[in-house]
């Protein structure tokens, strides 16, 4: 969210401040460097972290950050500064990951997260499958590179009969998926096509690669066709990256009319898609739509679901499916990777959704994110009506602000953590330059009064600007 010369500021200040200090010192305070530097409390935490871990600082939970005890006889502070220039230039953007991912503050109200509320998961269910799995002999041996095979089986049934077993490989989470399908299907150089605004992960994920992102802009009914359509001939990118059904973060459901136009301009441009399916089991209202791969008959469709969202954060469990040489590409590909995800996982994985706690698990979950969601879209409505959003979600757990032009969503998102309250700016969630700010705020991460309670200290903050 902050660029590197902000961050590097913040380093230098503290490192001359232990320079300078005796053992003992207290440091400035998260707040202070906010204040100072006009950072985001994560960039603050992430430079105290840094120098913890060269032993510079102390960290005592509750109390602050204190200059570290030196070692007998050593006068001289570590200087890591050549590794700047070692390194190089660092890519785009590519903090704004890590800082979505950081824990806040036990004091802060979630707003920002994109995992379960802790008494969403169903942990229980999971640990009795988990040490179940783990008694079996068999989960401790190697097995096949793709996974289980009835772990495989699952997925491609899930996928609507366009897929086989054989199609797909088991890989340890979602992002480790986008990884992988990235590199299978394309080459340094080439240019991915993701809606505007798109889940930040491929993003980073795609630039890391050495690829290059175009956004194609949405609307509440999803990616427009012409435009992908024309996107793909100016460009000639091979491949589009897109969420058909919840986009992570604006919320939309591709219309139905538009599938059919989707499927044609990737046949025209003899191009992929590379399917999200990450809410598939976050349903709040209606029926969930069919995968677009259950749609598509030439194997332009690479189709990735994941349990990660729905489960938990340690449920590191997803699956690739793709057909033809596509799917051998990206199966060699997860080799590389790392051979294969953990015996005991893939099994308790495949006990909990083969088990009536599954079924039951989604209609409790349905229940109650249909309860936080309704929750923070009333709140929004009382506190913050200056604030729009794109759709109200049927699915997923994030609702997309647009905030008043003029408003600055950096600026509101470090006012809102000092007033207690973490959000997410919408400017990351962009290849490009943003149309306009926005803020993407979360729904199931908090109980429902808590979520009132972060939404009026978030009013309080924009109040503040």
């Amino acid at each position: 969210m902050n660029d590197d010369n902000a961050a590097r500021r913040v380093i230098q200040e503290l490192r001359a401040h232990v320079t300078s200090a005796a053992p003992g010192s207290r440091l400035p305070s998260v707040r202070d460097l906010m204040a100072r530097h006009r950072i985001s409390p994560v960039t603050a935490q992430r430079a105290i972290r840094q120098l913890a871990s060269e032993g510079l600082v102390e960290v005592r939970p509750g109390k602050g950050s204190f200059v570290a005890p030196r070692a007998t006889g050593v006068t001289e502070v570590a200087d890591l500064s050549w590794q700047a220039v070692a390194l190089g230039e660092r890519k785009a953007g590519e903090e704004a990951l890590p800082e979505l991912l950081a824990m806040p503050r036990p004091e802060l109200i979630p707003l920002s997260a994109g995992y379960l509320e802790a008494a969403l998961q169903p942990v229980s269910a999971l640990g009795a499958a988990l040490a179940r799995a783990a008694r079996r002999p068999s989960s401790w041996e190697r097995g096949a590179v793709e996974g289980r095979l009835e772990l495989r089986s699952w997925f491609a049934r899930q996928a609507g009969g366009a897929l086989r077993a054989g199609d797909m490989v088991v890989c340890p989470g979602g992002q480790a998926a986008l990884g992988t399908a990235l590199r299978a299907l394309c080459v340094p150089g080439d240019t991915v096509l993701v809606e505007a605004p798109t889940y930040l992960g491929v993003i980073a994920a795609a630039r890391t690669f050495g690829l290059r992102v175009v956004g194609v802009p949405v609307d509440a009914d999803g990616v427009r066709p012409d435009l992908l359509a024309a996107a793909f001939e100016r460009t000639g990118a091979r491949l589009f990256y897109c969420q058909p059904a919840y986009a992570n973060p604006h919320g939309a459901v591709l219309a139905r009319h538009r599938r059919a136009e989707v499927l044609a301009a990737a046949r025209a441009a003899r191009a992929f898609i590379l399917e999200d399916d990450w809410a598939r089991d976050l349903v709040i209202e209606g029926e969930q739509p069919l995968p677009l791969v259950a749609e598509d008959l030439h194997g332009h469709v690479v189709h990735l679901r994941s349990l990660t969202k729905a489960g938990a954060p340690g449920l590191r469990v997803a699956a690739l499916g793709a057909r033809g040489a596509a799917g051998a590409r990206i199966r060699t590909a997860r080799v590389a990777d790392d051979f294969f995800v953990s015996g005991p996982l893939q099994e308790a994985a495949l006990e909990f959704v083969a088990s009536p706690a599954w079924a039951r698990h989604q209609r409790t979950l349905r229940a109650e994110l249909l309860a936080r969601r309704d929750t923070l879209v009333a709140a929004l409505a009382t506190h913050l009506p200056e604030l729009t959003l794109a759709v109200l979600p049927r699915g997923g757990l994030h609702v997309w602000a647009r905030l008043p032009d003029g408003v600055d969503d950096l600026a509101l998102t470090t006012a809102a953590a000092a007033h207690g309250v973490v959000v997410f700016p919408g400017r990351p969630w962009y290849a490009a330059e943003p149309p306009a700010p926005h803020l993407r705020l979360t729904f199931g991460a908090a109980a429902p009064e808590v979520l009132g309670e972060g939404v009026r200290r978030l009013a309080a903050a924009f109040a503040s600007l």
